[in-house]
């Protein structure tokens, strides 16, 4: 439709295509709590050989499983580590505290790569009457910091130094198959050393609903119990572990394209006078660009952008972030970076 904004808010906007419709229809189905539907068992099946590992589990959202992730791991009372901008810190609703009843220890990481000689001052001593350290997080692509991608030798060394500390690493790769495609790798070659993965079916891959869990069989079965206890005990859920599959074979195939679209929005944004952004720094398909010299906030200059039917959302007070998707080509992109030049060029104008 003519009028159907270009909605670049997030790559959680897609919707599902035919085939994960179809596959949704047909999908054969069980009762999920029994471990007796066969689609859930086959997505899980599949995602555990992709990454490598022995099990893998199906959670209703990346913020459920990095919860049930962070519980199986540790016990109230411990502390964690990770990006003073972590998705799982920010971006959570507090479940790291409120919830699991783990102490957040903040590191300030270079555009949230964190490194072993910023995590290790951050471990806690081992006296009784402090609270202990127990895992590390990391979050691979960083979605506040613009998409950026963890060199794999980086994050391999902080899993090797950990263990050898006796710690665990949990990786948020909600966008994982974004980093894999940006390095040219497959996820299980970044991914190996880690404890514990939890990725995202419903953002890049474009599948309506869910995440995933991999891990040792020993720790999926601990991430089972404790997904019940929030709630997340689904039952004929196979109907959604169907465009799960679809969006496992099919989604990661064409990352690249968001990744194209993302750079040349960058660098359509960045020829604007009054907004900033280095499109070198655009890795994957987050791009984040700053508007304080325009004059207006981030809401309103979306405000005024929305109303030119281009979306997008706030970082903070001066910051706005666009991410493209399958949902998106690129006479789309084409189209809002034209819009916001119209846009910034009428505010100068009326000054």
């Amino acid at each position: 439709m003519a009028d159907t904004p270009i909605d670049l808010r997030s790559d959680t906007v897609t919707k599902p295509s035919p085939e994960m419709r179809r596959a949704m229809a047909e999908a054969e189905v069980g009762d999920d709590v029994f471990m007796e539907d066969p689609t859930v068992n086959r997505l899980q099946a599949r995602a555990a050989e992709i990454f490598g590992r022995e099990a893998s589990l199906f959670v209703p959202s990346g913020s459920m499983g990095n919860l049930v992730c962070l519980m199986a791991h540790t016990r109230p009372g411990h502390e964690i580590i990770c990006d003073e901008n972590a998705h799982l810190y920010s971006y959570e609703m507090a479940s790291i505290s409120g919830v699991a009843g783990l102490l957040p220890r903040l590191v300030r990481g270079d555009s949230g790569i964190m490194t072993w000689e910023q995590i290790a001052p951050a471990i806690r001593p081992k006296i009784y009457y402090r609270a202990q350290t127990s895992l590390i997080c990391l979050e691979n692509t960083h979605n506040m910091a613009g998409g950026t991608v963890y060199p794999t030798e980086l994050a391999h060394e902080i899993c090797d130094r950990a263990h050898d500390a006796g710690l665990a690493v949990h990786l948020d790769g909600s966008r994982i198959f974004n980093a894999a495609a940006f390095l040219g790798v497959e996820v299980r070659e970044i991914t190996e050393k880690f404890d514990s993965v939890q990725f995202c079916l419903s953002k890049g891959l474009g599948a309506p609903v869910g995440s995933m869990i991999v891990g040792s069989s020993a720790f999926i079965e601990r991430c089972r119990s404790v997904r019940k206890m929030l709630g997340g005990g689904m039952r004929q859920a196979g109907v959604l572990a169907a465009a799960g599959l679809v969006a496992l074979e099919t989604g990661p195939k064409r990352l690249r394209i968001d990744h194209e679209n993302a750079k040349f929005l960058a660098e359509q944004l960045a020829r604007i006078p009054g907004l900033r952004i280095n499109p070198a720094r655009v890795q994957t398909n987050i791009v984040i660009y700053n508007v304080e010299e325009t004059g207006l906030s981030s809401a309103d200059f979306l405000a005024e952008l929305a109303r030119r039917r281009v979306l997008g959302v706030p970082v903070d007070q001066e910051r706005i972030r666009m991410v493209t998707h399958l949902d998106v080509s690129r006479n789309d992109i084409e189209k809002a970076a034209a819009t916001v030049r119209e846009m910034v060029a009428e505010l100068v104008s009326t000054r």
